[in-house]
């Protein structure tokens, strides 16, 4: 097939195909079990020219029933803190062992080389994995946050047409205040970022609300007022239920009546919390606009670890909850080979598999397909994107499985990729490249 499709020139049908019904807007067509709906697409010098019912097209590159998606979105990543792992383990595998273990590495190895090289990286693997867009978060710590700025600004020109790399800072909410605040705020808006922090003080956890929270929060929607920034939060990344600040966060930007988009990953304490509580700080959040991303493989991989003793919680926030209240909920990578997770690849695919089993995301799947496409894209303010519809670029991923549990049940290594219509050649890189950044003797 892929040999169909490079010889298939500028102009072709792929046609027999199967896609989520939620994923073709304006498209009517008997959906099955599971969404997915039969269609046709038309490609035209790299853009989707029409979607039409199968049957329509009357010739073309027959997919064979298999899947077609548009290409992924990852709303929530680390792209500086990415495949440090090699030098420096999380010799407990907790939150806290997290933490202190990226402190030092960031002290002692993080030049603007070495962030750009880890992070150039990544975005290849995500690259070659069918991504057309990523938010990165990036550790904001004066004197080196200007060195990682630049880095990933560099990166953000160099993928430019490629990849759509969005940039927030990320530090904790106290180093928002005073002079620094407005250093750090400054740098945001100067690089084209989004102000994010996480709510928590310097040298914490996520458990109580800090003391002064309700004011420091203020304070910060104000910086990102003043400077017409939208705001992206990491926010009660914990089992711990003082961790309580999902709920305030909706209520400031009520009081304030925020205009720009706000984004909240993890909130992870919402599921321990009484009923009564998760509902409020749900109708709120859902009040209040506000977008969640939340990051399973992260946080079943942090949350709720003691050594010797079985995890008894999830550590996932109250997705299905959210999405009936109305709350659009994205799901993305976080953390890549590193102390906050040893694994992943910053592949969507993986993502949405993995999130589907623990999640249960599943019979039904509903419109569930959202969380990996439409929803991403919106958080992001990426208009269009998400969706296989006419006008869009023709990027999209191609998949021999035909159904859910043939899609589901296998890494999708023989997926193809499909850039402005045209088949990616391009392979994720071999982990040796970064041998000499991370200490990894051959």
């Amino acid at each position: 097939m892929k040999d169909l499709l490079k010889a298939a020139g500028a102009r072709y049908w792929l046609r027999n195909a199967r896609a989520a019904g939620v994923l073709v807007p304006g498209l009517e067509a008997e959906r099955d079990a599971d969404g997915l709906i039969r269609l046709d697409i038309r490609i035209e010098d790299g853009k989707i020219a029409g979607v039409a019912p199968a049957g329509s097209a009357p010739d073309g590159v027959d997919l064979l029933g298999g899947q077609v998606w548009p290409g992924s979105i990852d709303a929530h990543t680390h792209l500086d803190k990415g495949h440090i792992w090699p030098r420096a383990r999380n010799p407990r595998g907790d939150f806290g062992g997290a933490i202190e273990t990226v402190m030092a590495d960031r002290g002692a190895n993080w030049s603007e080389a070495d962030v750009e090289a880890r992070a150039d990286f990544a975005i290849r693997c995500a690259y070659a994995h069918g991504t057309v867009a990523i938010r990165t978060h990036i550790d904001t710590y004066l004197p080196r946050a200007h060195g990682s700025w630049r880095s990933m600004v560099k990166l953000r020109d160099r993928w430019a047409g490629k990849v759509a790399l969005q940039m927030s800072s990320i530090a904790p909410l106290d180093r928002f205040l005073g002079a620094e605040g407005e250093t750090l705020a400054d740098l945001v808006a100067d690089s084209g970022g989004v102000l994010g922090m996480v709510t928590r003080h310097a040298g914490h956890i996520h458990e109580d609300l800090p003391a002064g929270f309700l004011e420091e929060i203020d304070h910060f929607f104000g910086l990102a007022e003043a400077r017409g920034l939208d705001i992206d939060l990491h926010v009660d990344e914990s089992g711990e239920t003082g961790a309580r600040a999902l709920r305030e966060v909706a209520l400031t930007a009520l009081r304030r009546g925020f205009k720009g988009r706000i984004q909240c990953g993890h909130c992870c304490s919402l599921s321990i919390q009484p009923e009564d509580f998760a509902r409020e700080t749900i109708a709120r959040v859902a009040e209040a606009g506000i977008s969640i991303v939340v990051l399973p493989m992260c946080n079943m991989y942090l949350q709720d670890r003691t050594p010797a003793r079985t995890p008894r919680w999830r550590g996932v926030t109250l997705v299905h909850e959210m999405r009936a209240a109305g709350i659009r909920v994205s799901v993305a990578s976080d953390n890549t080979r590193d102390p906050f997770y040893a694994y992943g690849d910053l592949d969507m695919v993986e993502v949405f598999r993995e999130a589907t089993r623990i999640l249960h995301l599943d019979h039904p799947f509903g419109d569930w397909y959202r969380a990996a496409t439409i929803n991403p894209a919106e958080a992001m303010g990426l208009s269009g994107r998400g969706v296989i519809a006419a006008g869009m670029p023709a990027d999209l991923l191609l998949f021999s499985a035909r159904f859910m549990t043939e899609l589901l049940s296998r890494p999708q290594s023989d997926r193809i990729v499909l850039r402005d219509g045209r088949v990616l050649d391009a392979t994720v890189p071999h982990w040796r490249e970064l041998d000499s950044f991370v200490g990894v003797a051959g």
